[in-house]
């Protein structure tokens, strides 16, 4: 039975996690860092103990930090969040060979999917279609694969993410000079240099299925999200249910990611990345992230399931009384649900990031609206972390509903002291483009190019 949790993060995803374990009456203990002391996380866990230094290199990535604080502490289980430990098998390795529950995959499965080739490999094997392309060891390889392939095409980084280590190539000449910059860039991002190749998809949307598995063969999805406003392969719009997609290229998502789920045996909540491409109206599996993601509330909003407390409850297992007890004829959807993230960043100088003290926050209310955040009047926006302050969700009826909500409230909310996104995050909810649904991965750029010009 699982009483006490150790959150290893910051921010809104540790505040969101307290509050299902309050809810759940489960003791929290917040790995907080020296800038993060006076957190709202902080203030919210039952007790919070510092793991070292601001930057994340010397506290929230330190992986033998962060399980002796469990120990330290007498936590049962470690919640890693998103982003910093959350896909690193050897948290989930040491968490086992400590007798910690780790709340999540196991190290095999965060291994066989945090490696890209490997993925694709799993992917292939559980006959999920993958994009055209392959490894390459040498620049005779790649020059032949991408003959094969025909121009444009991606260079990607093996153990990338964000579009680090990800080069563009439009004519096959320039195709080694690229490959050098992605693998030197690759190697500096992740320690890890070597790339691949894929057939470039102009005109593609990014496309999720949300999955939970009991660790022993079963899986179920709690349906699809489009993320497919994004910037530099950041995203910033996320939706349920994917507008204009047709219902047998749905259907097909949904069984492909339980299909690749399943081969592994998946434990946990996960979600299974596609990039639908919409001239050839054929998908292909990009990625399985192993972990919660930052946009799981609109997939609340229209199952009405708290993802956080169905990972606790399969990480507890069903012999303590836990377990998947969910099965997919359980699932029912509601609605549309919308979601902007919130970041402390300056759209009119490049996005530049704006850390600082927020001297006053105002949060949105009313029907279907919900808030996720740390940020309270006078909190302090460190410079070392991702810029992301909120996440601002609407629900309603339907699409356009959910829409007009968040419009509203993301006019309704105030934030002093710093600048943020808001404004901007309001007029692409504006945008005819968006409104009308089903904008493509390019669609922000083009617009932001049209804005410059």
């Amino acid at each position: 039975m699982i009483r006490r949790i150790l959150i290893a993060n910051r921010g809104e995803i540790a505040v969101r996690i307290i509050r299902t374990c309050k809810r759940l009456g489960i003791e929290t203990v917040l790995a907080v860092s020296e800038a993060d002391r006076d957190s709202l996380g902080a203030k919210l866990a039952d007790r919070a103990v510092c793991i070292g230094p601001g930057r994340p290199t010397d506290s929230y990535l330190r992986v033998e930090t962060v399980v002796q604080a469990a120990l330290g502490t007498g936590c049962d289980a470690i919640h890693p969040g998103y982003g910093f430990l959350s896909e690193r098998a050897a948290l989930a390795k040491l968490c086992e060979d400590e007798g910690v529950i780790f709340i999540g995959p196991t190290a095999a499965q965060i291994d066989a999917v945090g490696d890209k080739l490997k993925a694709r490999f799993h992917a292939e094997a559980a006959h999920v279609p993958v994009v055209p392309g392959g490894p390459v060891d040498t620049l005779a390889d790649a020059q032949a694969l991408a003959e094969k392939i025909g121009a444009p095409i991606l260079v990607k980084a093996v153990g990338g993410g964000g579009g680090r280590g990800m080069k563009l190539v439009e004519d096959l000449a320039d195709l080694p000079a690229t490959l050098d910059m992605a693998s030197a860039e690759a190697g500096a991002a992740f320690g890890d240099a070597r790339v691949y190749l894929e057939r470039y998809v102009a005109q593609g949307r990014h496309i999720e299925v949300q999955l939970l598995g009991d660790g022993a063969g079963k899986v179920i999805h709690l349906g699809e999200r489009d993320c497919s406003v994004q910037r530099r392969y950041q995203k910033l719009i996320e939706e349920t249910p994917a507008p204009d997609l047709p219902d047998h290229v749905r259907d097909a998502m949904h069984e492909a990611a339980v299909r690749f789920a399943q081969s592994l045996h998946y434990r946990g909540a996960g979600t299974v990345e596609f990039l639908y491409d919409v001239q050839r109206e054929a998908f292909y599996f990009l990625e399985m992230n192993a972990r919660i993601q930052v946009e799981h509330p609109v997939t609340e909003a229209v199952t009405g399931i708290d993802l956080v407390a169905q990972q606790i409850a399969i990480a507890q297992g069903a012999e303590n009384g836990g377990g998947l007890t969910l099965d997919q004829s359980d699932i029912g959807f509601s609605g549309a649900a919308v979601e902007c993230r919130v970041n402390a960043e300056d759209p009119k100088r490049d996005f530049m990031p704006s850390p600082g003290r927020v001297t006053a926050a105002l949060w949105p209310k009313g029907e279907g609206i919900r808030v996720d955040t740390h940020i309270v009047d006078n909190a302090m926006i460190p410079p070392f972390y991702d810029s992301m302050v909120a996440k601002i969700i609407a629900h309603g009826r339907d699409r356009d509903t959910a829409i007009m909500r968040l419009w509203k409230a993301l006019n309704d909310t105030r934030i002093e002291g710093v600048a943020t996104n808001l404004d901007f995050q309001a007029e692409l909810l504006d945008d005819p483009d968006f409104v009308t649904g089903g904008v493509d991965t390019g669609w922000l750029a083009r617009r932001l190019a049209r804005v410059e010009a």
